[in-house]
């Protein structure tokens, strides 16, 4: 499929021009991209090598949620650090396609991953008999590569959407990051049925999942009546996280996507919401919590010391 485009490179103008703003988001952002690897990194590596915690249907999600933090700011931060370092972001017409795919990509993934761990929380508080029977490991393996094939098919409609557009004139956008809504404002073309499509695909998925994670909670809060009260204050602060966590991704990517760029000039303050926070928080608000998770940590830790310790030995 051949793009009907002279744009070969895009510049990316990112939060500020001002160089002492450029300075302060480059140590911002730094600093927040090696806080977000270090500590989803750290979550993974700890329930891969811990089978108790792998087994359990929650910290298979979390730590598949971790990774996929990962991976999207992975796709974003140091391209805005790299800008920011510079003062010119530019990146090829190209490179933006990978950048539009894979974040929705991963994105659209952890939407889906979010919804599985909120059916896991449904199950484990409401059917608490029927537990290990419902949650078992083959579903959970069917729910993640559901996660996989929905951002997949998420993703590439946005793709193929914008590479129908011609892009022929103005090269600026005026963001940090390859989105949809602002390389729609470069088409050199009508982008109305266009951004009906963008809110269709996104907006709609956005509300949609959103609508079904609040009513599945909701349905949960109501089923604790029935519990001790040691069995409600586990709950609620399990689903209190949960809760969060759906709160900060979600409100901001509906507030983005559900309605035309041009209705508000602040869509990128919004972005970093939904890019940032989220992948940063989402360790200190689903696991750093978990006592589980602390002391497999330490144990970990532990362990590769042992490991480390032993491997000088031998080498000397």
């Amino acid at each position: 499929m051949q793009n009907q485009s002279f744009v070969t490179e895009l510049v990316l103008l990112g939060l500020s021009q001002n160089p002492r703003v450029q300075k302060v988001v480059f140590v911002v952002f730094l600093f927040v991209y090696i806080a977000t690897i270090g500590s989803n990194m750290l979550i993974v590596v700890t329930i891969v090598c811990s089978p108790a915690l792998l087994e359990s249907p929650m910290y298979f999600f979390l730590a598949f949620l971790s990774f996929l933090d990962v991976c999207v700011s992975s796709v974003i931060t140091p391209k805005v650090i790299a800008g920011s370092l510079y003062g010119r972001n530019t990146i090829s017409f190209k490179g933006c396609m990978v950048q539009l795919f894979a974040g929705h990509f991963f994105a659209g993934a952890e939407m889906i991953v979010l919804t599985a761990m909120a059916y896991d929380r449904y199950v484990a508080i409401c059917k608490p008999l029927h537990y290990s029977s419902i949650m078992n490991r083959r579903l959970c393996r069917v729910l993640v590569g559901l996660s996989w094939t929905g951002g997949f098919l998420h993703s590439v409609t946005q793709v193929l959407c914008t590479f129908q557009l011609p892009f022929c004139g103005p090269n600026i956008i005026d963001h940090f990051i390859c989105d949809l809504y602002p390389l729609l404002k470069l088409a050199c073309t009508d982008t109305h049925i266009f951004v009906l499509l963008a809110i269709a695909n996104s907006g709609s998925i956005c509300i949609v999942i959103f609508s079904l994670l609040l009513v599945s909670y909701g349905v949960i809060l109501f089923s604790l009546r029935k519990h001790s009260s040691e069995g409600q204050r586990k709950a609620l602060s399990t689903c209190g996280s949960h809760i969060t966590v759906v709160v900060l991704f979600f409100v901001p990517c509906i507030f983005v996507y559900t309605w035309p760029p041009s209705l508000f000039s602040f869509e990128k303050i919004v972005a970093l919401f939904y890019c940032m926070l989220p992948p940063l928080l989402n360790p200190l608000i689903y696991t750093f919590r978990s006592k589980e998770v602390k002391n497999s940590m330490k144990k970990t830790w532990k362990r590769l010391v042992v490991m480390s310790h032993e491997k000088k030995v031998l080498h000397l």
